[in-house]
């Protein structure tokens, strides 16, 4: 029986032939296993070595459950792996690189190396599709991720001044644009600036045309009343206006910025977008989806994404794909 708590999965997935049973249907449709290099479905199973070979002759004919995955060339075994998934995924602050450590018998280093790998499958691809459309409201805001002035070194927050970032609003903070269907999913992005270059190709690639817009004062920069609806509410004045409003957008954000200041601590900007697409993610797969079926929707996007440890730190460049 699949497992529909952490207890339950810790102690599933102590057994490979578990994480086989759980995994196959998982990666591969209709459970036919297929060849990771070349497609084949011509393909033996070894259960003595637990791994497949490929019938069609090609370099590296052997895979296993791994190859191909967010897993590959990882020596932790699955029974790690996967209650590190679950972990991550059902806990709505998500989980530090020490907690995991503890809890799975690693060094920290490799807990954070882990995370950020599966904060990769967190990603949603572009097939998720735009939000809104006729009749539907989408909230749009942007909020502004780093550490807090007054707790700058003086000299820091000196230069800031006389460059006028301080004044300016960010403050020599990360930017982080979000679009929120009123009920429905949100799309958030770290981006450079607030300006209506910017702006306006992030609302056209995640916003159907026609959709309703409600966002604050700042709108002016970059609205778009060709293509849609804009209700603007200005929080110099009230939160609130009728129906007209951003709160569930800055719902997000307070779920956001909990999860960094109170579980993470500290995120470089360089990280950032990771931990916005973890956020997204259980965001996006809240209740009433169940641990498990999270969980299980996890699963089956670990496939075709990888991320090294010298991409991860920047020793190499990695490209990143757009997350929807």
């Amino acid at each position: 029986m699949e497992p529909t708590t952490l207890l339950e999965a810790v102690e599933y997935f102590k057994d490979p032939a578990n994480c086989k049973a759980y995994l196959v249907p998982r990666r591969w449709a209709n459970d036919v296993v297929t060849c990771p290099r070349c497609g084949s479905t011509a393909v033996t199973d070894q259960p003595k070595y637990n791994r497949w070979q490929c019938s069609v002759h090609h370099d590296r004919r052997q895979f296993t459950l791994k190859t191909g995955t967010i897993f590959e060339d990882s020596p932790l075994g699955l029974d790690k792996w996967l209650p590190a998934m679950w972990l991550i995924c059902s806990n709505r602050n998500g989980i530090s690189s020490w907690e995991l450590h503890r809890a799975l018998g690693v060094t920290q280093k490799t807990a954070w190396f882990m995370l950020n790998r599966i904060r990769l499958a967190m990603q949603d691809e572009a097939h998720g599709g735009k939000i809104g459309g006729e009749g539907e409201t989408v909230e749009v805001d942007e909020t502004f991720i780093g550490g807090l002035a007054r707790n700058m070194h003086k000299n820091k927050r000196d230069a800031l001044k006389r460059t006028g970032e301080l004044t300016a609003g960010p403050g020599g903070k990360t930017i982080v644009l979000g679009a929120l269907e009123r009920g429905g999913k949100v799309r958030a992005k770290v981006v450079s600036d607030r300006k209506k270059k910017t702006m306006q190709p992030f609302i056209k690639q995640h916003i159907e045309v026609g959709s309703e817009i409600h966002s604050d004062e700042f709108a002016s920069s970059w609205r778009m009343d060709e293509d849609y609806t804009h209700q603007v509410v200005n929080h110099l004045e009230c939160y609130v206006d009728g129906n007209v409003h951003t709160n569930g957008m800055e719902n997000f954000w307070s779920l956001l910025k909990r999860g960094i200041k109170g579980t993470y601590v500290s995120v470089e900007p360089f990280h950032l977008f990771r931990y916005v697409d973890e956020q997204a993610f259980r965001f996006n797969n809240r209740l009433p989806m169940s641990d498990a079926d999270r969980f299980s929707y996890l699963v089956r996007k670990i496939v075709g994404k990888r991320l090294t440890y010298a991409e991860l730190t920047g020793k190499t460049e990695q490209e990143r794909p757009e997350p929807f």
